[in-house]
């Protein structure tokens, strides 16, 4: 039984308050596929890179248990590029330059070793390019995560809104909360979108922490309080696999279950923030995840005697 990650696999550059990188190694896929293979293994990646992407990358996502016979490689062309730079609040930026390169003709083949898929991933990509995921599926999987953005809701809002009749988890960020709804109090943007077809609603909100909908449910997640954020890139993407990978190693997606799963995202994105890319992902121990993890508990640890 396994996971199946579905996204880009790709080049940032970065610039923040705090620095700047040159050209380096992200991808919503990336970032899934390092953040929860602390939690599972074996990870099947889907997805595209040109002749340009290292193979020591390659190799280094291999050696963590990540599967890469659903990744295609296209060896005259190049690698999808994204560059931005992020303001001092650290949560506006500005896309300076976006190549879509492989993405832009990406048809996504699921191979026959990735059929006994269990749990799929579907990372921030053409709504099309999901749905295609999940319809290549001969059995559909135990459960199905997707992650958007605002702007498929400007160019591709059917198709979007198509592929969540076909998921069980839709994680979006506030703002795409209120763009897809048309609501801005997140209590009835969540009550839209659940119509829509998704069973529960994560919306990420960044530094505040994530909130979970399911029918008349809610959970909220904080973030833990960091000192240093050098590089929010892939934030969003590393709280994904955290949550995935969780689900996938326990089995269980019960709400319950999925309120650990958050805060074990939320763990690992704050490790993702503390250097440039996919750096501290490469890096993190099991122990110092465990540590984390406890920082978390004693955030949201209190005693209250009601009279």
């Amino acid at each position: 039984m396994s996971l199946v990650v579905v996204g880009s696999m790709a080049f940032d550059a970065i610039e923040t308050p705090f620095g700047k990188s040159d050209k380096i190694i992200g991808g919503a896929a990336t970032y899934i596929a390092y953040s929860a293979s602390n939690f599972t293994k074996p990870i099947k990646q889907i997805s595209v890179v040109g002749g340009d992407f290292p193979q020591a990358e390659l190799d280094a996502l291999a050696s963590r248990g990540v599967q890469l016979e659903g990744v295609q490689i296209k060896k005259d062309e190049k690698s999808f590029f994204w560059s931005g730079r992020y303001h001092m609040d650290m949560n506006t930026r500005d896309t300076l330059e976006t190549q879509l390169n492989v993405l832009e003709n990406f048809t996504p083949v699921v191979p026959e070793s990735y059929q006994d898929c269990e749990f799929l991933m579907l990372g921030n990509l053409v709504p099309a390019v999901q749905r295609s995921v999940i319809q290549q599926m001969k059995k559909r999987p135990k459960l199905v995560v997707m992650d958007t953005m605002n702007f498929w809701m400007e160019i591709a809002l059917d198709d979007l809104k198509d592929v969540l009749t076909m998921v069980d988890v839709l994680m979006v960020n506030d703002s795409e909360a209120r763009e897809l709804s048309h609501e801005y109090s997140l209590v009835k943007a969540a009550n839209k979108i659940l119509t829509m077809g998704p069973k529960y609603l994560i919306i990420k909100k960044g530094e505040h922490g994530a909130l979970l909908f399911h029918e008349n449910h809610v959970f909220f997640a904080p973030a833990l309080p960091l000192e240093d954020v050098f590089d929010p890139t892939g934030a969003g993407d590393t709280f994904a696999g955290g949550f995935i990978g969780h689900l996938a190693k326990t089995k269980d997606i019960s709400f319950d279950n999925m309120k650990t799963a958050i805060i074990m995202g939320s763990a690992m994105a704050s490790f993702c923030v503390e250097k440039f890319g996919t750096q501290r992902l490469t890096e993190i121990t099991k122990r110092e995840i465990d540590e984390r993890l406890e920082e978390f508990v004693e955030l949201v640890n209190f005693d209250i005697d009601l009279v």
